[in-house]
């Protein structure tokens, strides 16, 4: 971890003292860069995901940097549990003003070959529970009068996709998360409760760690700038969403892949 997440916060002067934040899949990846950047804009985190380990490190991290972080392990897929889970954590800390649904996972089978409980488990992580957990905060929200943002990860391949990609479902899928942006911000506007997604490109995380390492070249060397992102280049991008100045943007998708796929 580096502390370059200050030096977003100074850039765009973000501070988000008094709010609390919860973010999914915390424990590794752009997860826990965007744990450790709100931190440092000020905000409480809870800290959310099944590698309790991971979390309790990403906490260390934070409240060795002044910051303040709680664990919740988290399962996504267990749908049943997830309303009660979120009720309690409010209950706990109080209303969650910032959501960052981020966590999600991938897979490479082409569609032929894609077995029911493979997509069962894309299905339930990347796109059911981001919609409850979403929902959740919003009563919490709306039975405090409070005003919130919602900021959904989804991905260039929601936009973008040719047949090398082997991720029809997981593409679908993000698509998917666009469009429950697009309906929640409508049905919360009211509320002043703002919904946006993020739809990143390629970017160095743990999820396309095992392909940029044995494709690097071939994937990266097509790219305009010949390069993949590194998670500390979405800073601007989060704060921007969740701090007072996109106050009147919701129900958008910005795409941050620079420039490496076809518009």
């Amino acid at each position: 971890m580096n502390d370059t997440s200050l030096h977003a916060r100074a850039a765009l002067r973000v501070d988000l003292t008094g709010q609390l934040a919860l973010v999914t899949g915390a424990g590794s990846g752009l997860g826990q860069r965007f744990a450790t950047v709100l931190a440092a804009a000020g905000a409480k985190v809870i800290l959310c995901g099944r590698r309790i380990e991971r979390l309790q490190a990403v906490a260390e991290h934070i409240r060795a940097d002044g910051g303040q972080a709680y664990v919740e392990p988290l399962d996504l897929r267990d749908a049943a549990s997830l309303a009660e889970r979120i009720a309690g954590m409010i209950s706990a800390y109080g209303a969650i003003d910032i959501l960052v649904n981020n966590a999600g996972i991938g897979d490479t089978s082409e569609a032929v070959g894609m077995e029911v409980e493979a997509m069962d488990e894309l299905f339930a992580t990347n796109l059911r529970a981001p919609f409850i957990i979403a929902s959740e905060v919003a009563r919490g929200l709306m039975a405090s009068g409070r005003p919130g943002r919602v900021v959904n990860l989804a991905s260039v391949g929601a936009v973008h996709y040719s047949s090398g990609m082997r991720a029809a479902f997981y593409c679908s899928l993000k698509a998917a998360v666009i469009r429950m942006s697009e309906a929640l911000a409508l049905e919360w506007a009211k509320q002043g409760i703002n919904v946006n997604a993020i739809a990143p490109g390629l970017f160095e995380t743990e999820m396309t760690e095992a392909h940029l390492a044995r494709y690097r070249e071939r994937m990266v060397e097509r790219m305009p700038r010949k390069r993949a992102g590194m998670p500390e280049q979405l800073d601007s991008t989060l704060l921007y969403l969740v701090s007072p100045a996109s106050e009147f943007v919701t129900g958008v998708c910005i795409r941050v892949d620079d420039g490496q796929y076809p518009r």
